[in-house]
């Protein structure tokens, strides 16, 4: 019995050994040479590393295979500047000054095509790219996107073929699944840092467009646009931001699911210079313990849909206020965030599986993915004359302008878009207000706005402003 226990521990570290100097050509590599998928995006690694002594000793053959996809970005931008100083006294004469920017970002196609994110290239003159054997060239934004927080470069390499990360798009993950992030924080150079998944298809942070995978790997300024991979080298997401009270990493990190990237970079290398996005055309709210109590049901579970846009995808499919949204391709609802976010990752003119439940008896309905239809007409009109709201540029609100500007789509009435340089500005409008009545008249339009001001005994408007009704005097 003692031979065979010391025969054991001797056994264990040279196996271990053994597996750590595996031939790592052996190992299923993403790089030009793999298979492309749509928009020439390379299919997804389905091969984990070949044994788990080799993930035990070291995860150096995911960063093999990551790593050389791995790009720096930086930008710059110039900024019209006056010192503090002489504009305290009212003084001063503007003076150029530039400022940079620096992120991360991951090679998807082996062209040269790139993702980051759009807060790391934002308001650029001029963007980077640094690859991970130090060659730097200059990169033209394909497409840039406000909402998702994702931007799209390309850099020309010739007919060279690049290294490449694939997107797992529709790859199931787990909380406590092994990730790393790759990036270049505070400028250092190309870092790893691992970590696990922490939660899944988190809605309450960040912009709400986006289910975020929360992760405790390291993740600091400069790793934004950069990749979250998993096991087998694939991009599961791209690290937008963190939470912290210090600025540096605190284990809470969040990035974007590869699936909404996917989206993105497709619009990009198809010519798109916006996001074309799906349209529903139903209003929910998530089912709290109340809701579910007055409802009858067991536990809180799925939304509530609370109104339904005439003529929308929702009503051609069936759906009506009161049902219960559950699941959406199978994916259980549990906000109402998730049921956008769930359209977001799909075509114009792909079909959702929607699962209702109506009287206590459920089914699911197809649903087709549309854009939000531009009526009543935008109309926009910049307005002049001796009026309050003289400068300002408004429109007709419909659901395609208000999912512009990321309103409720069943707004109606009139939207302020910008103020200009005129009394408008200097009265205290905003982009974003929506008049609502002038002179206790309602307001439809834009031309019965035009008509309605044209009046010079005009002495009140009733705005609203972030939910809010507001009465302005004159």
């Amino acid at each position: 019995m003692i031979v065979m226990s010391r025969l054991s521990r001797l056994c264990i570290p040279i196996l271990a050994l053994l597996a750590a100097c595996s031939d790592p050509s052996a190992r299923t590599s993403a790089g030009p040479a793999a298979a492309t998928g749509s928009a020439g995006l390379v299919a997804p690694n389905r091969a984990p590393p070949p044994d788990f002594a080799t993930m035990k000793m070291s995860f150096s053959p995911v960063v093999k295979r990551a790593a050389p996809a791995v790009v720096s970005v930086f930008s710059q931008r110039t900024v019209r500047q006056i010192d503090p100083f002489f504009e305290f006294f009212g003084g001063g004469v503007p003076r150029n000054r530039l400022e940079g920017s620096l992120g991360s970002g991951a090679i998807v196609r082996a062209d040269g095509v790139i993702v980051t994110n759009n807060h790391v290239i934002s308001g650029a003159d001029e963007v980077m790219v640094q690859l991970a054997d130090r060659r730097q060239f200059p990169a033209k934004i394909l497409l840039a996107d406000e909402r998702t927080d994702l931007a799209v470069l390309k850099i020309d390499v010739g007919g060279e073929q690049l290294p490449v990360l694939p997107l797992a798009s529709r790859e199931t993950l787990e909380v406590g699944d092994l990730v790393l992030a790759i990036g270049n924080p505070f400028g250092v150079g190309q870092t790893v840092t691992n970590g696990i998944i922490s939660a899944l298809a988190r809605t309450e942070v960040g912009s709400g467009v986006s289910q975020y995978i929360q992760t405790d790997a390291a993740v600091n300024p400069g790793n934004s646009g950069g990749p979250l991979v998993d096991m087998s080298g694939n991009i599961i997401g791209i690290n937008t931001f963190i939470v912290s009270r210090s600025g540096s990493s605190a284990g809470v990190g969040f990035a974007i699911p590869a699936a909404l990237v996917q989206r993105v970079v497709e619009s990009a290398v198809g010519g798109a210079k916006s996001i074309q996005r799906a349209w529903l055309g139903l209003k929910t709210k998530v089912v709290d313990s109340e809701i579910a109590a007055s409802l009858g049901l067991a536990r809180p579970e799925g939304c509530i849909v609370t109104a339904v846009y005439p003529g929308s995808p929702a009503e051609q499919a069936g759906i009506v206020a009161g049902d219960l949204v559950l699941s959406v391709d199978n994916a259980p609802v549990t906000d109402d965030a998730g049921i956008g976010y769930a359209a977001q990752t799909h075509r114009i003119g792909d079909t959702l599986l929607v699962r209702v439940r109506r009287s206590g008896a459920e089914r699911s309905v197809p649903l087709r993915l549309q854009t939000a239809p531009a009526m009543p007409p935008r109309d926009e009109h910049t307005l002049t004359g001796r009026e309050p709201l003289q400068g300002a540029t408004v429109v007709n609100l419909s659901p395609a302008v208000a999912d512009e500007y990321g309103l409720d789509p069943f707004l109606r009435g009139v939207l302020v878009v910008k103020t200009g340089a005129g009394i408008a500005a200097r009265l205290g409008f905003q982009a974003g207000d929506i008049i609502r009545k002038v002179d206790g008249h309602g307001i439809g339009t834009v031309s019965e706005l035009v008509q309605a001001v044209s009046n010079p005994s005009i002495y009140s408007l009733t705005l609203e402003r972030g939910g809010q009704e507001i009465n302005v005097r004159f």
